[in-house]
């Protein structure tokens, strides 16, 4: 049987506008194209040569670097008032000028400080953390270096103060102890005083250290010195005050001895820093390989992924490693 389609019913304007609660009126304005009306100009609006006046007004030396508020407030000490603070913020968006006039310090962009450790005694990070002394508000002075590398704490002390004058003197024997030679190392710090002072520039520029410091306000550019602090005041041993600066030393000496050769860092394969710093590391692996082997050996059934192997130390240590300029050693070897 052949189908018969049948013409839907056409629905007037009105039916229609009345089924959708809609004016009519609304949908003739909306259905017929309107120009855009000129706004006609008010009556009470600056004339052409009085808007060039005020232009210039604002672009007088005195006003070039003066907020729109700060010149009207100025012209009222003088007894003038050419227009409103609104017109003359108008008047400056017409002529796209409408930014910031008022004269202040822009800070320089600081890149992000890029440090590549492949061995110890090649980048050092060093800071200075306040431990709390016997009474409010006194302080002890803790400053330490830490090789990025091994994380090994190559030079520390713990003074009555913050200075460059200690500073200086605890880098350069430092230096002396490690035999670091010129163009050898790289000496990453934050921002402080200390280690921006003249008399420390000075020390690394004789002994042909390298310098870099942290970007403003940025954290994260000093992160092993930072994790150091984090895992010294973690320890359940360290006391909310110490009694005296002795007290504080010896405190530090003990956690100086047990994170060099007794702790197991996580980012050096759970080796000692002493381990990676003095070049003993591979022999350890070959031992923890050697202890897995006999592991596997002796119960190769609880081993569902097959032969364990040992942890592997990292070949680079980065600060800011870039994401792209640069493949990453570690992945390279480990692959």
């Amino acid at each position: 049987m052949q189908s018969v389609v049948t013409a839907a019913p056409v629905l007037g304007v009105s039916p229609a506008c009345a089924a959708l609660a809609v004016a009519r009126a609304s949908f003739y304005r909306w259905k017929r194209p309107q120009a855009p009306r000129p706004r006609p100009p008010s009556p009470r609006a600056l004339s052409t040569s009085e808007r060039a006046a005020v232009l210039a007004l604002l672009h007088e030396d005195r006003f070039a670097d003066k907020a729109p508020a700060e010149v009207a407030a100025t012209l009222m000490y003088e007894g003038k008032r050419p227009c409103s603070v609104a017109t003359m913020y108008r008047i400056l968006r017409d002529n796209r000028e409408v930014r910031e006039r008022r004269d202040q310090l822009r800070h320089p962009s600081y890149a992000a400080p890029e440090l590549l450790a492949t061995g110890p005694n090649q980048v050092w990070s060093w800071d200075i953390t306040k431990l709390k002394g016997p009474e409010k508000w006194s302080y002890f002075h803790l400053y330490v270096i830490i090789d990025i590398f091994s994380r090994y704490i190559v030079g520390w002390m713990v003074a009555n103060r913050e200075s460059a004058a200690l500073a200086k003197r605890l880098i350069a024997v430092t230096c002396k102890r490690e035999g670091i030679l010129p163009s050898q190392l790289t000496l990453h710090a934050d921002r402080g005083s200390s280690m921006k002072s003249k008399a420390v520039a000075e020390l690394l520029v004789d002994l042909g250290v390298a310098k870099t410091h942290s970007r403003p306000h940025v954290s994260d550019d000093n992160p092993y010195s930072e994790s150091q602090f984090k895992t010294l005041k973690y320890r359940p041993d360290f006391p909310d005050r110490f009694g005296c600066l002795i007290d504080a030393r010896s405190h530090f000496s003990r956690f100086e001895h047990w994170y060099n050769h007794d702790h197991h860092h996580s980012g050096i394969a759970f080796l000692t820093p002493a381990d990676v710093h003095h070049g003993r590391a591979a022999d350890r692996l070959l031992a923890h390989q050697a202890v897995l082997d006999v592991a596997f050996a002796a119960h190769p059934e609880r081993y569902v992924r097959g032969r364990p192997l040992a942890a592997k130390a990292p070949v680079a240590v980065w600060i800011n490693r870039p994401k792209a300029a640069l493949p990453d050693p570690e992945k390279q070897v480990n692959t």
